[in-house]
C-alpha cells in the first residue's frame, strides 16, 4: 500500500504541473496537451499503469481494513481516539470520495462526456481546446467547488499517507516523526493550492477565456 501510494502521489505532482501550464495561457496549455496526446500508445499504457496502481491501493487497502476488523471482532465500548489524527481516522471515507471524483474527473476532461457542449472545441491551431474547456468548467461555480472540495479530501489523506509510507517502510523513528507529520502537512498543503488555484483564479477572473485575454 505505501509503495503504491507513493507512485500515485508521484503522479498527482506531475499532473499539477502539467495543469499550471493554464497560467501560461491557451498556447502553452493547448501545446502540453497536445504533445501529451501524442504519446498515443505510451500515453495509454501510464493510464493503464495507474489505473492497476489504483486498483491495487484500493484492494490493499479493503484487505487492511478486514484485518483489522478480524483482530478485533469485539467493537469498543466507548471509543475514544488519543494519537490518530482526524486525517487517520477518515482515510477509507476520504479515499472512496476521492476515487469517485477521479471517475468524473476522467469523464469530465480525458473522455469528455458529462460536458460535450465545452469539451469538442479546437483552437486555432486544430488543437483540441483544452484552455476553453477548463475555463469554461471551472467558469461554473458548482464545477469549482466540488473540485476544490475533491482536492480538499485528497490532500486530507495524502497528510497522512505519506507521513505514514514512512511506517510502513520501517524509515520512520521517534526523532523523525514531528519532522515526518510538519513535511506530509506542507506537501499536502501546497499540494492543495496548487489545484485549486486553478478553480479559483477562473472564478475571480484572473484566468479568462481566450477570446477575452488582453
Amino acid at each position: 500500500m505505501a509503495v503504491t501510494g507513493l507512485l500515485l502521489l508521484g503522479f498527482v505532482i506531475a499532473h499539477l504541473l502539467g495543469n499550471l501550464c493554464v497560467f501560461g495561457g491557451p498556447d502553452l496549455l493547448n501545446s502540453y496537451a497536445y504533445h501529451l496526446e501524442g504519446l498515443g500508445p505510451l500515453l495509454w499504457a501510464a493510464r493503464l499503469g495507474l489505473l492497476i496502481l489504483v486498483l491495487l491501493h484500493i484492494t490493499t487497502a479493503v484487505q487492511l481494513v478486514l484485518e483489522n476488523r478480524k483482530a478485533r471482532p469485539v467493537p469498543y465500548q466507548r471509543y475514544k481516539p488519543v494519537e490518530t489524527t482526524y486525517a487517520a481516522r477518515t482515510m477509507a471515507a476520504s479515499g472512496v470520495i476521492v476515487l469517485a471524483f477521479i471517475v468524473y474527473h476522467l469523464l469530465h476532461f480525458t473522455f469528455r462526456v458529462t460536458h460535450p457542449d465545452i469539451s469538442h472545441g479546437l483552437d486555432p491551431h486544430g488543437h483540441r481546446d483544452v484552455y476553453r474547456m477548463v475555463v469554461l468548467s471551472f467558469g461554473d461555480p458548482r464545477v469549482a467547488g466540488g473540485y476544490v472540495f475533491a482536492m480538499a479530501l485528497l490532500c486530507l489523506h495524502l497528510s497522512h499517507g505519506f507521513k505514514s509510507l514512512f511506517q510502513s517502510m520501517g524509515w520512520n523513528s521517534i526523532r523523525l516523526e514531528p519532522k515526518l507529520a510538519g513535511i506530509s502537512r506542507l506537501l499536502a498543503l501546497l499540494i492543495f493550492i496548487g489545484y485549486s488555484s486553478i478553480p479559483l483564479a477562473v472564478l475571480l477572473g484572473f484566468v479568462k477565456p481566450a477570446g477575452a485575454l488582453s
